[in-house]
């Protein structure tokens, strides 16, 4: 855990900070710390050795790593010298409008069971469905506390909030028109159980997500049936993709492969490719090659021409030439301003006057904002963001100084967060 990081040990001689690219590395509440870059200030203080593991490692370690900070270290080849998977894309665009599964993708899982082999498929949504939908006026059901739709749980007969844990049964009829057909729109992880199951109604398929692993001991127990051969099939979301060594693994399957690039956030796309490049790892790591197929709407992305031929030189040069010229980390340094309160208007004032506070920006410091946070209201309160973008940090710490001479930054009832090098956008 990241906690590690604070470990009283009397003389250790190494700190290993294992899949440094991980995002969880981020105390995200209270005291914000990144356990990654504290990791590196101990070993500085105290001379100690660091060594940062991935396979995908963040741009910001590689781009220190390709200006000298810190030595490279490179494992060549896989385990027992296996070769990498196999990686295909499955075009959706020539493909039935709303095709959860391909054929591409359902003839190489048949082709997989003939063998007595197991498979992986990946779809980073849990749930059965995104939300509900009426077919008569097309009316939703968003959470009453957070500005997001409730996604559908078809086993639990539950809507339910990711953010908040709001749920609710969901009505017989639409309360906006009195329709019935209430339409499950786009689909989690545990529709597509439920669609392997009619098309492979003998094999043994599981499914691993936050649902079926909150019980005791749940986890583990999905990880054993998988090395003991009881499942043909796991379902899962992104949980599948980390750190797994099934041996007997040789497929792995990506659903709505693309879908993370439409985050409105800067690292999308090294987001993307870090988690397609892990799961495809899963595949072929016994005897047997693997073989990995990617649905997207979007082969023709620099992204899918990088994961097919495992290229992760090429992706971090293409992907840090546009941060490069947006000035975005890790060529510039972010802080995130988050003002949040239960009155909308008053969270408007307070970012308004603090705007006005900070006065004139330096030379070299971008304000952008205020806006709304891509969640515009979580957990009941309304969120708008102050967002500071520099070159430099020595601007960034004068410009928030000026914070520090005002005794009460924000009015009663507004909150406000400072978010330094923020890993989250939303």
């Amino acid at each position: 855990a990241r906690s590690a990081v604070f470990a009283p040990l009397p003389q250790p001689g190494l700190i290993v900070v294992d899949e440094e690219h991980e995002a969880s590395y981020k105390q995200s509440e209270g005291f914000r710390y990144h356990a990654r870059d504290l990791a590196l200030l101990r070993g500085q203080q105290q001379s100690l050795p660091v060594l940062l593991g991935s396979a995908t490692p963040s741009l910001q370690s590689w781009q220190r790593a390709v200006d000298g900070k810190t030595t490279l270290l490179r494992l060549g080849r896989r385990t027992g010298g296996r070769p990498l998977p196999q990686v295909e894309l499955v075009d959706m665009t020539q493909t039935p409008y709303r095709t959860l599964l391909s054929e591409p993708l359902l003839g190489a899982l048949q082709a997989t069971l003939e063998r007595g082999e197991q498979s992986l498929v990946l779809l980073n949504r849990r749930g059965f469905a995104a939300f509900l939908q009426c077919g008569d006026c097309g009316r939703g059901f968003t959470c009453p506390n957070c500005d997001i739709s409730l996604t559908w749980h078809r086993q639990q007969r539950r809507l339910r909030c990711h953010y908040c844990d709001y749920h609710q049964i969901p009505p017989e009829s639409c309360p906006a028109c009195g329709g019935t057909d209430l339409e499950p729109m786009g689909a989690g992880t545990e529709r597509l159980q439920m669609e392997l199951e009619k098309v492979f109604p003998d094999a043994r398929i599981a499914r691993m997500d936050r649902d079926t692993t909150g019980g005791k001991g749940a986890h583990r127990q999905l990880v054993e049936g998988m090395m003991a051969g009881r499942f043909d099939i796991l379902v899962g979301t992104q949980m599948v993709a980390k750190g797994h060594d099934f041996p007997a693994v040789t497929l792995v399957g990506v659903v709505n492969a693309d879908a993370p690039l439409n985050f409105p956030d800067f690292r999308a796309a090294e987001r993307t490719f870090a988690l397609l490049a892990q799961v495809a790892g899963r595949a072929g790591r016994g005897e047997r090659p693997g073989r990995v197929l990617l649905q997207t709407y979007s082969c023709d992305h620099y992204l899918f021409g990088a994961v097919k031929t495992h290229d992760f030189e090429g992706f971090c040069r293409q992907e840090l030439a546009f941060r490069r010229e947006l000035g975005y980390p890790p060529f510039g340094y972010l802080v995130n301003l988050v003002l949040a309160g239960n009155d909308a208007q008053r969270v408007d004032r307070a970012a308004e006057e603090l705007v006005a506070h900070l006065g004139p920006m330096p030379a070299g410091v971008e304000l952008l904002g205020p806006a709304p946070c891509l969640l515009a209201r979580l957990r009941g309160k309304h969120r708008r963001q102050i967002l500071l973008k520099s070159s430099s940090r020595a601007p960034l710490h004068r410009l928030l100084s000026r914070l520090q001479t005002r005794k009460k930054p924000v009015p009663s009832g507004v909150s406000l967060t400072l978010d330094v090098d923020p890993v989250d956008m939303f």
